[in-house]
């Protein structure tokens, strides 16, 4: 008679599949819970205790850890030697496991939790049956997905065995998951010990979605999410119409957000492949996507809008009239709703806690050979932020500079953002010389530079573009120093009463 030992924390299913079983003609083994939950059903279950003749202890910490059970599992069943030594020491086989371990993600989730309640789900037991039994799968059937259920009664009904195929399709699920499982464990380890750079590092994800392709037609793809907080990111939203999400569509709306969060005024902010091409705040949405508009009426089409305002009827009228791939709002008026709607394709997505930007994660970038890994970058300013000019900027210069600095942190370097009246005038993103983005920017802006800040994201290395801003009737500008012709810039910019502040900081996004 087949054997399967059933121990489960997640019990959905688990009385249907083992009813199954049984009427298939298998004996059940279960511990716990597990087997109080048969029982109560009416199914004839084996103890754990029974099988290895010796009492579960230690608060149940100690219940599978047994010969009985992992020679039951790892017996090699075309090997005379081992089958030899099973009947010579009274150990009978574990056809299947069934098991989907302690819940230590939704404990360590859990705002409440101990440290104590952490470390008691940290299972021993179980993880060592998934993986006897997934290295012995030519022999043992495991599971610990209860979506895997009904394929396998179908197949034991139909073939009498579970495919050889499926037992290592289902082996390989238990390595993702085994392995899922102590990397939320051993970064649990490592937050309350302060290790923020281990000598080995691992980082686990949950899949949210397939995608239609990558960045690209001809590269496949896929959307993960994070384990822990995801409220306010795109992994927690809720896509009320429109295609399904792309690659580039994920990037580029991420970007967006990025930039967003760090804007606490009715703000909208306009990108396209990555970059920002327009970004305004105002007292009203409409006013604020006027300006975001007006800063490149070109380069928003076919973009993606992030509000972190209710959009409301009006401003939903003025956004229907260009083509935008994507918007991402915290929610929207009925009105409005169903006035964005009226286009087939555009997708529109609600994020309830859009302007949530705490958030404990790496950024990580993926090379050949290797991954790097840093902080997020969540700082705007520090302490060595000053005037090196002398002349001092306006109170609304200031204004301006802050918020082209923004921008600018989070425009592809090298980045040159000018800005005017709480929008920007014009961006000029990720050129390999800093003279040809602000170049570019001037060229943009056309006449509205004029009485325009200036924001850059790195140092000046030379007084080319202090220059350019002169002539382009830029007013003030904003930079992080450090350049060792430092003093040419200041001079230069003295010399056109020109108000500079530099940071001490710098946001080179790469």
């Amino acid at each position: 008679m087949k054997r399967a030992l059933i121990s489960v924390s997640d019990k959905t299913g688990i009385v249907e599949f083992a009813k199954g079983l049984v009427k298939l003609g298998w004996e059940i083994i279960s511990t716990g819970g597990t087997a109080k939950t048969l029982r109560e059903e009416g199914i004839n279950v084996i103890d754990v205790s029974d099988v290895t003749a010796f009492p579960e202890c230690f608060d149940g910490r100690v219940k599978t850890l047994h010969p009985n059970i992992h020679g039951g599992l790892l017996a090699l069943r075309d090997n005379n030697e081992h089958m030899n030594s099973m009947a010579k020491l009274d150990i009978k086989c574990i056809d299947m496991v069934v098991n989907n371990l302690y819940p230590f993600k939704e404990t360590v989730l859990r705002e409440d939790v101990t440290h104590t309640e952490i470390i008691e789900n940290i299972d021993i037991g179980g993880p060592s049956m998934l993986r006897a039994a997934a290295k012995n799968y030519r022999f043992v059937t495991v599971i610990i997905d209860p979506k895997d259920y009904d394929e396998i009664l179908q197949q034991l009904k139909h073939n009498g065995q579970v495919s050889e195929d499926t037992r290592l399709y289902l082996a390989s699920k238990v390595f993702q998951y085994t392995s899922h499982y102590d990397t939320l464990i051993s970064k649990y380890f490592n937050k309350i010990t302060n290790i923020k750079f281990p000598d080995i590092i691992s980082f686990t994800f949950e899949k949210k979605q397939e995608l239609r392709y990558g960045e690209n037609p001809h590269q496949e793809g896929a959307f993960y999410k994070e384990i822990e907080e995801i409220s306010g990111t795109l992994a927690d939203t809720v896509q009320l119409h429109g295609k399904e999400l792309s690659f580039n569509n994920i990037n580029d709306t991420n970007s967006a957000l990025e930039i967003l969060k760090e804007f606490d005024k009715p703000t909208v902010v306009a990108v396209k492949h990555g970059n920002p091409c327009g970004v305004g705040s105002s007292d009203t949405l409409e006013l604020a996507f006027r300006k975001a508009y007006e800063c490149d009426k070109v380069s928003i089409f076919g973009g993606i809008i992030a509000i972190n305002r209710e959009v409301d009827e009006s401003t939903a009228k003025l956004i229907n009239e260009i083509f935008i791939e994507i918007i991402v709002a915290p929610s929207y008026t009925i009105k409005a709703l169903n006035i964005l709607k009226s286009k087939k394709n555009i997708r529109i997505l609600q994020m309830l806690q859009i302007d949530k930007n705490d958030y404990e994660s790496y950024d990580l970038k993926k090379v050949l050979g290797g991954i790097l890994v840093q902080d997020r970058d969540t700082m705007l300013l520090n302490e060595n932020f000053k005037v090196v000019t002398d002349r001092n900027p306006t109170e609304k210069e200031i204004e301006d500079l802050l918020f082209a600095w923004k921008v600018a942190k989070h425009t592809k370097s090298n980045a040159i953002v000018l800005a005017k009246d709480n929008g920007t005038i014009a961006v000029g993103p990720g050129q390999v010389s800093r003279i040809w983005s602000l170049e570019n920017a001037i060229k943009q802006g056309g006449q509205n530079v004029k009485g325009s800040v200036l924001a850059s994201d790195a140092f000046f290395p030379f007084s080319d573009c202090v220059e350019e801003a002169f002539k382009a009737g830029i007013t003030a500008i904003i930079q992080p120093g450090g350049s060792v012709n430092d003093e040419l810039s200041i001079k230069a910019a003295n010399k056109h009463s020109i108000a500079m502040i530099f940071t001490g900081i710098r946001h080179f996004k790469h």
